[in-house]
Order: C-alpha cells, then sequence, then structure tokens
C-alpha cells in the first residue's frame, strides 16, 4: 500500500519492503488532446492473447512469485492424474537454462482430434485454448485441483517456448509452442511400449517475467515435497543441475519424495523442536463413500510457539483458509466445550473461543471433493458451503473419541485452551487503563511521545532514527493521532541474539511496551495501541540497515503484526531540488534525474542539496515529504502466503547466526552490487 505525493513527482518506489510492499499509482501520463471513443476502440482479443496483456489476472501478477505459479498449474495436471489412481510417479526436473520438466505415467492428454475445433487435436486446444480441459464434469476426474481449464493453457501462452510430449496407446506424440502458438502440427514419433502418460518441457517468457527472473530450486523443492505429503500414493521424484542450487539451502540435487504418512508426518516435520501440550497430535483419514473425495487432518497445540493453519482443497493450497478450515474450527471448539460438559467442567470452558483453542495450533487439513468453488483463479479461498458441514461432521466424531481415549490428553488440552481464555480476558480488562500509562513508564530522554487519540484506528507510531530525527518529527507530526518513538542507533538483531539478550534489551523492551501488544506467542492484535506502525529512517545504507533490523524484530517476535497489514516503511527524500521558486524532492538519483527531465524544465540553475539524514530535514520539510497522509509514500510490509518458508530462510540465511550463509550471499550477489556501483 502507498499514497501519491505530488512532491515526489507522482512516482512509486519499485523496491520491496520484506518479501513484498505496495506501490504508488503512478501518475496518469498528460494527453495532448481528448481521445476519441467509438466502435473502432472495442478489441476483440482472441486465443491465448489476453493472457499475454493481463497476466496477472490469471497467474496473480509477473514477478518471480508469480512464475512459479507456472510450475503449480503443470504440477497440480499431473498430481489430478495420480489422485485419480492413473499416476504413480511424477518427475520434475530443473535445468541450465530456465528449463522445467514435469512428468507423469498418467493416462496422457488425448491426441485425437477435437470434435467441436475443426482440424485441431484435442492436444492441441488443451494447449492453445481457455477454459478447454477434461474438468468440467465428474466423469474424468473425480476430484481435482483443476477447475477452469485455463492451467497449461496460461503457461503456454507466457512461455517462451513449450514442448509437450504424450506417450498414448503405446505411440509417442511430440508438440512445439511458442508465447503460446504452435510452432508445427502434433508429430508421431512411432512407436513406444516402455513409456505413458506427459511431458511437459517449458521455458517462462523473459518478455513477461523480465531477464533477470529465474526459477528458485529451494522453492520448487517445497512445492513437489508438499505434493507428495497430501497424496501418500505418489512418488515425486525431485532432479535438479547442482550448479543451480544455491548455496546453503540444503536442497538436494536428486531426491525421491513418498511419504505414506501423509499430514502426520508432514506435520511432524513442521514442529520438530517444538513443545506440544500433548503428547500425541490428533490425526485422522476419512474416504468418503463411493470415491467421491476424502479427508485428512494433523493437529498439535504448541505450548511456547506461534500456531499456523495449512490447508489444501485437491493438493490446492488455499492459504486465505476457506469453508474447510472454518468447519475444523468448529469441530475442534464444540467438541472440547461438549467433553467439558461430560467431565464437570463446562462452567471452566464457557468462555474458551475457536481463536483461544486454535491460536497456538499447528494444524494442517486436506480435503478432496467434487466440484469445489473456489474464491479467484489462483484458488487462494475455499468457498464450497458442503465442505463445511462435512469437516464439521467428521473431525467432530474423531475428536471426540480422540478426547475420550486418551484423558490425560484431554484435560491438558482444555487446561491450555481455559488459560488463553482467562489470559485474553485479563488482557481484555487492563485495555481499560489510560493509554497515558506507556508515557509514564518511559521517562527516559527521547522516548515515546505519545497522541492524543485514545483510539487505536487512525493512530500510527513512527519510530524514527535517533534523537535528532525524533525532534523534527515530533515537531511536524500531527499531535492527535501520530505518535514518535526515536531508537538509538541500530537495535539488536533478534535473528542472531539469544533470549537472555533480547529479554535484556532496552530499546526493544521499550518498543513492545509502546506497542502493548506482546511479543510471540503473547501477542494479541486487539491490544495494539496504534493502527499503522511506521518505520521512518534515513535515506541511506544506515537507514536501510536500521530498517532490515526492525523488520527483522517484527517478523520474528511480532508475525501477525506483519499478517495484519500494521507494518509499514515510510519513503523520505534523499535530495531536494530548487528552480526558482519551484521546490521537489527525489527519493534517489534516479529519480532525481527523472524530475530534472519532466519537473524543473523551467529557466533557470537547478540546485540540488543532498540530505544528510532525516534529522537535517526542517520540521515542516519532514512532515510535507515523509509524514502527511495527503502527500507522503507508505511501504506497506508483507508476507507473501505462498513465500513463507522461502522467506523463513532467507530471514535465517541473511540474519541469523551464520556468518558463512551470509558470506555466500555476498559472493553470488557481488556481480549485481558491482554493477549498481556502475550505474
Amino acid at each position: 500500500m502507498a499514497n501519491n505525493e505530488d512532491l515526489f513527482g507522482g512516482g512509486a518506489p519499485s523496491s520491496k519492503a520484506g518479501k513484498g510492499a505496495g506501490a504508488a499509482a503512478a501518475r496518469p501520463a498528460k494527453t495532448a488532446g481528448p481521445v476519441e471513443y467509438n466502435a473502432d476502440s472495442i478489441e476483440v482479443l482472441e486465443g491465448l492473447e489476453p493472457v499475454r496483456r493481463r497476466p496477472g489476472m490469471y497467474i496473480g501478477g509477473t514477478d518471480e512469485a508469480a512464475m512459479h505459479h507456472l510450475f503449480a498449474e503443470v504440477l497440480d495436471n499431473s498430481m489430478d492424474e495420480a489422485v485419480a489412481g492413473h499416476a504413480t510417479f511424477i518427475s520434475v526436473s530443473l535445468e541450465q537454462g530456465g528449463w522445467l520438466t514435469v512428468i507423469d505415467n498418467g493416462r496422457g492428454i488425448p491426441v485425437g482430434m477435437h470434435a467441436k475445433v475443426k482440424g485441431k487435436t484435442a492436444l492441441e486446444v488443451v494447449m492453445t485454448v481457455l477454459h478447454a480441459g477434461g474438468k468440467f464434469d465428474s466423469g474424468a476426474y473425480q476430484t481435482s485441483g483443476g477447475l477452469h481449464g485455463v492451467g497449461v493453457s496460461v503457461v503456454n501462452a507466457l512461455s517462451e517456448k513449450l514442448e509437450v510430449e504424450v506417450a498414448i496407446d503405446q505411440q509417442l506424440y511430440r508438440q512445439e509452442f511458442s508465447r503460446g502458438l504452435p510452432l508445427g502440427k502434433l508429430q508421431n514419433l512411432g512407436k513406444i511400449t516402455n513409456r505413458r502418460g506427459t511431458k511437459i518441457r517449458f521455458k517462462p517468457d523473459a518478455q513477461i517475467f523480465g531477464p533477470a527472473a529465474h526459477w528458485k530450486p529451494a522453492r520448487l523443492f517445497r512445492m513437489s515435497r508438499s505434493k507428495a505429503y497430501l497424496f501418500g500414493g505418489v512418488e515425486i521424484r525431485w532432479r535438479c543441475a547442482p550448479e543451480l542450487i544455491e548455496p546453503g539451502s540444503n536442497i538436494p540435487a536428486e531426491a525421491v519424495l513418498r511419504f505414506p504418512g501423509g499430514l502426520k508426518d508432514y506435520l511432524a516435520r513442521e514442529i520438530e523442536g517444538k513443545e506440544p501440550v500433548t503428547e500425541q497430535a490428533f490425526t485422522g483419514k476419512i474416504e468418503r463413500e463411493g470415491g467421491h473425495g476424502s479427508l485428512e487432518w494433523a493437529v498439535s497445540w504448541l505450548a511456547n510457539d506461534d500456531g499456523f493453519v495449512h490447508s489444501y482443497c485437491n493438493t490446492i493450497p488455499t492459504p486465505d483458509g476457506g469453508t474447510h478450515e472454518a468447519g475444523f474450527r468448529l469441530a475442534l471448539l464444540r467438541g472440547l466445550k461438549d467433553h467439558a460438559e461430560r467431565i464437570g467442567q463446562a462452567r471452566r470452558a464457557k468462555d474458551v473461543t475457536g481463536d483461544d483453542l486454535m491460536g497456538q495450533s499447528a494444524a494442517m487439513i486436506s480435503v478432496f471433493i467434487r466440484e469445489p468453488e473456489f474464491q479467484g483463479q489462483n484458488k487462494g479461498r475455499l468457498m464450497s458451503v458442503e465442505a463445511a458441514r462435512v469437516v464439521e461432521t467428521t473431525v467432530r466424531d474423531a475428536f471426540d473419541h480422540w478426547l475420550a481415549g486418551a484423558p490425560s490428553q484431554a484435560t491438558k488440552l482444555l487446561d491450555f485452551a481455559v488459560e488463553r481464555a482467562e489470559e485474553r480476558l485479563r488482557r481484555r480488562a487492563e485495555k481499560d487503563v489510560a493509554r497515558k500509562s506507556a508515557t509514564r513508564k518511559l521517562r527516559l530522554p527521547g522516548k515515546l511521545v505519545d497522541c492524543t487519540n485514545n483510539s487505536a484506528q487512525g493512530s500510527e507510531l513512527f519510530i524514527v532514527e535517533g534523537d535528532s530525527a525524533g525532534g523534527s518529527a515530533k515537531e511536524g507530526r500531527n499531535r492527535v493521532n501520530q505518535a514518535v518513538l526515536p531508537l538509538r542507533g541500530k537495535i539488536l538483531n533478534v535473528a542472531s541474539a539469544t533470549r537472555d539478550k533480547l529479554a535484556a534489551n532496552q530499546q526493544l523492551s521499550d518498543l513492545a511496551q509502546a506497542l502493548g501488544c506482546g511479543l510471540g506467542a503473547h501477542y494479541r492484535d486487539e491490544d495494539l495501541r496504534y493502527e499503522k506502525v511506521i518505520v521512518m529512517t534515513d535515506a541511506d545504507v544506515d537507514g536501510a540497515h536500521i530498517a532490515s533490523l526492525l523488520i527483522t524484530f517484527f517478523y520474528r517476535q511480532m508475525p501477525k503484526l506483519i499478517e495484519k497489514g500494521h507494518l509499514y516503511l515510510a519513503v523520505p527524500p534523499l535530495y531536494k531540488l530548487t528552480q526558482g521558486s519551484k521546490i521537489v524532492y527525489a527519493r534517489d538519483d534516479a529519480h532525481m534525474e527523472e524530475l530534472i527531465r519532466t519537473e524543473l524544465t523551467g529557466k533557470g540553475k537547478i540546485e540540488t542539496s543532498r540530505f544528510k539524514g532525516l534529522g537535517e530535514m526542517m520540521a515542516k520539510q519532514l512532515k510535507e515529504t515523509t509524514m502527511d497522509p495527503k502527500q507522503r509514500t507508505l511501504l506497506k510490509v508483507v508476507i507473501d502466503s505462498e513465500e513463507r518458508e522461502e522467506t523463513a530462510d532467507c530471514v535465517e540465511r541473511l540474519m541469523g547466526n551464520k556468518p558463512e550463509a551470509r558470506f555466500a550471499f555476498i559472493q553470488e550477489n557481488a556481480a549485481f552490487a558491482t554493477a549498481l556501483l556502475d550505474v
């Protein structure tokens, strides 16, 4: 998220904060005169042209994360064959040059002539026509992840080149495509007896994703591994050119991924090293009658760590949850309360909510259902109403048996949930304490200067670098809703610090106290005293380092603050440009050159001054450029739901206690840094 600002010439930073950030919308280009709108203005896009014109509508964007969605689409098709019982293995191979290959031993894409599209085979129709596929009814697949018939055709449209081979009826067929267009007819390569299924080899188009975009082996490996966990009956064979594997990533060049234990094994790996509340996890798997789907789950409760819920439908990740998660949550809550009533402790459990029970749960749930309804093409949220009822009924029965069969575990879980509820109610009561209590506790010079607004809604906390910048920020702020907390120097790197060091650090203690929402597993979003937490540091290398340390602190100690959308980065100017009476501000050298070309086109000498830091700026300048909501630019710090593991690995690699990992990163990116210095 970001706000446009006239002082910065309407542009927006292209960099990202953390793993993702919003950017200000560019100012519309000026036109010489009115544009005529008539019948000739109406375009009709044919074939796969809509995909190339608006790729974001189909894969969510054109960055590297979106590029990896192409792999997910191809892998999902092979997984559908495995789930349907027609494929026993899937091969994933990453080669030099950006080529990625996915092979399965399923039935193979049909190659006969299509009845409705004259002159084209079924394979060519599948590869080149949107909304063409075999998953619109229940005949070919009982359950599947592909529903719209756009997956593989979108991959084809956004690939520089794609090759497909089909082994079917002891014959091998091959066809090549480029940017969605066939390079020739389907070829019959002759008889083959030792192979069946589909092979798709493709290379993403640099025209769409940019020349610097590349596959990340660690992410591809994790995506493949998660699919193997989700369906225990499939074997995924992983292979990657060794020279493509990032140093320190621990990704194997070759591996066979097969997990008969399914989600139970997956959960055990995810919570390894963490202390559970109960000795055994609550796990189960139910096949629905008639082969029309199944349900599998695994959940454990963590004593001292934040929880998570990973949900899937037909092997498709649903990071935004949906009806299956709602049914699962309701089943556990009602089951625990009924158990409390059976043992005469209903009174203790009456205040327990779903958040109390699930807030520190590590849960995984996977459903296979016919014709699921998703929200959006990327299928981030399951909307099928029937899923909630089926999941609640099925899990509820199993949970009742689990609680009754292990009384000691049931008691521990009930005590745990009740403690969470009591803590929540206690914290709610403490919210009645006046907001100024935080100010009274922070009496050190240059510490928190609070706002007068008594509500978190609309309030902002600026975390600034040093007392000097803090002084300018205090003068330039809106006293009603903007608070300022100066920090001296660089804070502790929490990614490599011990618990004792973290607890003893006064700056982080002051910051946590000012926010009022608690740390780690004790974080409560409803107790956060500000709607926006804005990191405002100098526009230089030291400022960027301090911002990185602060983001690391929030990511490690208050991840939900980021997930709830409260953390932002301010974008202060680096230069002040003056031409006569006109003054504009530039973020960096490139922006300065742009403003000279576009804004400062009048007569007179252009005077340029560089700010050494926020403390050097007058309060009025800081307000106009960086703090005023009407003119400032803010970058919202977000965690991509599809990149959670990659984000965690990146933070550990760059900020953790292994200097060799940082050294490897510097070696890998030395050429990039040199290129920046040469610009």
